[in-house]
């Protein structure tokens, strides 16, 4: 068992966020664009602008690089490889898709077939993002 290479995390976790944030913005831009725009108005707020488009961004990649570093900590267990990848990424996605989803969903009283739809496309999206990153990922 080695040490972290965190510049290697570093590395993959910059590709896993920015695949997160093109799966973000395909999800809520392009695919689900009518219903958001319907949630913006039904919620009387307006679009999210460049202030909020910046912030998201930077946080996605922050998380992507977390996604990488919690797989360079499980793989001393399950092995290097799609493995623990694939368990990084659910664990991630459960803790953000998921519980996230659940709880501002009954909150915001999102329809439950457009909850289904997003958690299907995040489990998609970070196990891609996770095989993505963590294939960068290295001790050496």
């Amino acid at each position: 068992m080695g040490k972290i290479n965190f510049g290697r995390v570093l590395l993959g976790g910059l590709v896993a966020g920015v695949i997160l944030t093109i799966g973000e913005y395909l999800i809520n831009d392009v695919i689900l664009a009518k219903q958001m725009a319907e949630t913006y108005r039904h919620f009387n707020v307006p679009k999210p602008g460049n202030h909020f488009i910046i912030a998201a961004t930077v946080v996605t990649i922050l998380l992507g690089i977390v996604l990488v570093w919690l797989y360079a900590l499980i793989r001393s267990r399950l092995g290097p490889g799609p493995k623990a990848a694939v368990v990084a990424a659910i664990i991630l996605w459960f803790g953000i898709y998921v519980y996230g989803g659940v709880i501002y969903g009954m909150l915001f009283q999102i329809p439950m077939n457009l909850m289904l739809i997003g958690f299907a496309w995040g489990f998609v999206e970070y196990i891609v993002a996770a095989l993505a990153g963590g294939a960068l990922y290295s001790e050496s």
